[in-house]
């Protein structure tokens, strides 16, 4: 397929990452772990899979495309467009770490610095979708963005064959639009009995704060470090899920200095460098988490496989590391 410019279009953005199994997480907590490497995707996170899917239906006649991000959507939406031949713009809250504003500049797209938290850039990206004509990208709120999202499981899947079915998900909630294309990947294939273990850092706890409210609520700041877990408000959808009898989701949290502790060791353990959103989900395994739901009774005793979502993330290097480590310890 090609498009006005010449630029060949791929069947799909995203790869098909590995699906490795971890001796040292196994170790943690005593069932194997499987690790989905979603950090490998040509963008750094799985951003990519839901919006390179909603950009295929979506944008394929766009004058250009907007995305309001703390990070790796946005990334997701500068790479996706590059490779369609598509301008981007990207609107980013200033608690943008630079490095982040630099990628989305190499991937070509224009960068617009706007408001403190994520809720103002978006307020500012739908500003353009109707005074430029752009075709918005929304960074976790879509069902096209959750069914691109949802081959992460169909994926592992295949590679676990018909016999292996994990005996927990994990994965780190934001928005929540990983976890609503978890949650449709494990309908697709049939695997509804299969518990999520949504994971959240104080402070960034949309989620948890609707579960526990048990309705939608808006956080009045975020106040965590894991900056791209930073929606103030969980989308509509996945606190439904939540109260639904068809899945069972199980919301937790843990502290911006165990998720960085999670980072740390999973980068001396498996040589893999992850952002702190991210390690939210790594700190279930490393911080106790799991076997404290699993003498709660509230995880099986004997636990099939472990499958963590290893969500990745662009916005963390050594030397974004070493702030975390200072700000978390001061």
């Amino acid at each position: 397929i090609k498009n006005e410019i010449g630029c060949t279009m791929a069947k799909h953005f995203h790869v098909n990452t590995p699906l490795l199994e971890s001796i040292s997480m196994s170790k943690h907590v005593g069932t194997t772990v499987f690790l989905k490497m979603e950090n490998s995707q040509p963008s750094g996170s799985f951003k990519i899979r839901g919006i390179g899917h909603l950009c295929q239906q979506r944008a394929t006649q766009s004058k250009g495309v907007v995305c309001s991000s703390g990070g790796n959507a946005g990334m997701a939406a500068a790479y996706v467009a590059r490779k369609m031949g598509l301008p981007a713009t990207i609107v980013v809250p200033s608690s943008t770490p630079q490095l982040v504003v630099q990628r989305l500049k190499d991937q070509g797209a224009t960068v617009k610095i706007v408001g403190k938290v994520w809720d103002d850039a978006n307020g500012e990206a739908l500003r353009l979708t109707e005074t430029e004509g752009l075709t918005y990208v929304p960074p976790f709120d879509d069902p096209l963005l959750w069914q691109g999202h949802a081959s992460i499981i169909t994926e592992v899947a295949a590679s676990l064959g018909p016999v292996v079915k994990p005996g927990a998900v994990l994965v780190s909630v934001g928005g929540g639009g990983l976890l609503c294309g978890v949650i449709q990947g494990l309908k697709d294939v049939g695997w509804t009995d299969v518990p999520i273990i949504a994971m959240e850092t104080v402070g960034a706890d949309c989620l948890n704060a609707a579960v526990k409210a048990g309705r939608v609520v808006t956080l009045d700041d975020i106040t965590s470090e894991a900056k791209c877990l930073g929606a103030k408000t969980v989308c509509k959808k996945a606190f439904e899920c939540t109260q639904s009898s068809e899945l069972t989701i199980i919301s937790e949290l843990v502290t911006d200095q165990q998720a960085l502790h999670a980072v740390e060791t999973f980068l001396d353990e498996e040589r893999v460098l992850v952002e702190l959103a991210c390690g939210a989900s790594l700190a279930a395994v490393y911080s106790g988490l799991i076997r404290r739901l699993q003498d709660e009774g509230r995880l099986p005793t004997v636990l099939g496989p472990l499958l963590v979502i290893v969500c990745g993330g662009s916005s963390i290097d050594m030397k974004q590391l070493a702030n975390l480590k200072h700000k978390l310890q001061t």
